[in-house]
């Protein structure tokens, strides 16, 4: 997978959520699910992926995580519900 991607990961469905923005999906959503780096997703078992945005312009993508991350937490768990309703974790369908 080539570009940028906003993502969303969660500790389950309605838990808490975190949302991020990267060059490189499978390893930054290695690095949550394995709590190699140290921080709110370790500290808070956020490790599923469940919702991503891909982007060809970095600044669109860093954008958009900016807007999502301000909006409120009802607007975000519609975003992922619209795409994933069951709340699945894609990380498996995309690199496993």
């Amino acid at each position: 997978m080539l570009g940028y991607f906003v993502y969303i990961m969660a500790s389950g469905r309605n838990g808490t959520i975190y949302v991020g923005v990267t060059s490189d999906l499978a390893r930054r959503v290695y690095q949550h699910r394995s709590g190699e780096v140290e921080g709110f997703t370790s500290r808070h078992g956020v490790k599923q992926l469940v919702w991503y945005e891909a982007y060809d312009d970095v600044t669109a993508a860093i954008q958009r995580e900016k807007n999502i991350k301000h909006w409120s937490r009802a607007w975000k768990l519609a975003l992922v519900e619209k795409d994933n309703p069951d709340w699945r974790d894609l990380y498996e369908d995309l690199f496993g």
